[in-house]
């Protein structure tokens, strides 16, 4: 049984912790001590308790000691992974993000990771993540840092600005999403039972949320030269893949679900297949192809999620953990379909090298965009060590999507790092989002956002001109 450490920056976390918690519980060979690090102690003391319901189950096969810490520096101390997953602010803050561009006509889907949201959210976010890698850089520099926090890609690169040595990886599900629709296509088309996502091998490259699949293999198969077929069959109507839903039931009321006629009309586009939700790739592109209003949305099968939703979907998700940690209501224990652990048991040289997309800094793995950018590519996880893969390249025209996408969040890190508002504006007003603004409405809109959320920048930018 190997014994490690694992400190969880954002310990008092919602609904990832018990993601999470009940995946280590059922990581056989592991164990340890899993240190909860949050401001809000409460919410990591109610985390604790629920991992201890969780090593009660009988489903468990691994129990870990869960410890509260007020102080950073003493969670990091020994740790041998560091997983962050923060809000940067509050959900006030996201009303700002996401509703006051409504005003100026440009709608987001999302709003964590580009558009105007997500420079905001990265002005929030970046000051924040420097804190955390000078803290990993002292306490424990031969940690292995797992990045789950959005804006998953600035929040990477100041990691590795921070702190070159440090060895981080970025990690998300989105892309499992493409490879559980293309699970969908084998069984529409080939007739065999639905295959397993990890049955799906794929080649996949881009910007995190803008994430493109060049090639797709089943059994032998070419997944991509037989989907025109399947789209053909329900680019009007739509198909969920998300499992545990019907292909129809992203009409219900729930935000996350969409019927992936974005993906499918890129697709006929392009030739290669987008490998996020549809709600994230409209962000990346001109508000005027898909996300222009209301009703654009629901023409392209997605939903706007709002935060008055996201508040509600909150305090269901605190008066559950309530519930668990009480021992009111019981917890599930069993796989979540994330791969986290398994990424992390790879590492260890727990089990075979493993490959799964991760975020890393761009060494080469994707030529046609900038050295030192993150990037999101296949890597080998092994003993020890992540490896990009160099991908197939792009074609010429998604590239230019890409590329633009990459530097307007290089831009916008640059300019959170030096505290530059005329940079950090140039990227804003760049924003394929932003694209129907003049360069006046852009500017205001941007201060007005400022001004919007300053309780939580003041502490990291001059704000003086902005505020009069």
């Amino acid at each position: 049984m190997k014994k490690i450490k694992i400190a969880y920056i954002g310990g008092g976390s919602k609904a990832w912790a018990r993601v999470f918690m009940t995946d280590l519980a059922l990581a056989d060979g592991l164990c340890g001590e899993i240190a909860l690090y949050d401001i809000d102690i409460p919410a990591a003391e109610r985390n604790r308790k629920i991992g201890e319901r969780i090593n009660e189950s009988p489903e468990t096969v691994s129990k870990w000691d869960y410890r509260v810490y007020s102080e950073i520096g003493e969670a990091l101390d020994g740790a041998d992974f560091v997983a962050c997953s923060i809000l940067p602010g509050t959900f006030d803050e996201m009303v700002v993000d996401v509703h006051l561009p409504e005003e100026y006509g440009i709608y987001q889907s999302v709003g964590d990771t580009v558009g105007p949201g997500g420079v905001l959210r990265a002005m929030r976010t970046v000051p924040i993540y420097e804190g955390f890698a000078r803290a990993i850089a002292k306490h424990c520099p031969d940690a292995w840092v797992i990045n789950l926090t959005n804006p998953m890609t600035a929040c990477t690169k100041t990691l590795y600005d921070v702190f070159p040595k440090i060895k981080a990886f970025g990690c998300c599900h989105e892309v499992f999403h493409a490879q559980e629709f293309l699970c969908c296509a084998a069984h529409e088309l080939l007739g065999v039972e639905k295959p397993t996502r990890q049955d799906i091998r794929i080649d996949a490259c881009g910007i995190n949320h803008f994430t493109w699949i060049t090639e797709a293999n089943f059994n032998g198969t070419d997944m991509l030269g037989i989907l025109p077929e399947f789209i053909d069959k329900f680019y009007e109507q739509g198909y969920c893949e998300q499992i545990g839903f019907e292909p129809q039931d992203f009409r219900g009321e729930n935000p996350f679900l969409y019927g992936n006629k974005v993906k499918m009309d890129l697709f006929r586009r392009f030739g290669v297949l987008a490998a996020a939700g549809d709600r994230h790739l409209v962000e990346f592109m001109n508000n005027s192809w898909y996300l222009k209003d209301k009703a654009d949305a629901e023409n392209w099968l997605f939903h706007l999620t709002t935060v008055d939703y996201r508040k509600r979907d909150r305090e269901e998700k605190i008066a559950q953990s309530e519930r668990i940690a009480g021992g009111a209501e019981k917890i599930e224990v069993r796989p979540s379909g994330e791969e986290v652990v398994e990424l992390m048991k790879a590492i260890l040289g727990l089990i075979p090298a493993h490959v799964s997309n991760a975020n890393v800094p761009n060494v080469g793995q994707m030529p046609d965009l900038p050295l030192g950018s993150i990037v999101e590519t296949n890597c080998v996880f092994s003993r020890n060590s992540v490896k990009p893969i160099t991908a197939k390249p792009l074609p010429k025209t998604v590239n230019a999507l890409v590329y633009r996408n990459a530097v307007n969040i290089e831009n916008t890190y640059y300019g959170v790092k030096n505290r530059d508002f005329s940079m950090i504006f140039e990227a804003f007003a760049n924003q394929p989002l932003c694209s129907g603004l003049s360069v006046s409405r852009a500017r205001e809109l941007f201060c007005r956002m400022i001004k919007g959320t300053s309780e939580y920048l003041k502490d990291f930018f001059p704000l003086g001109e902005i505020l009069k």
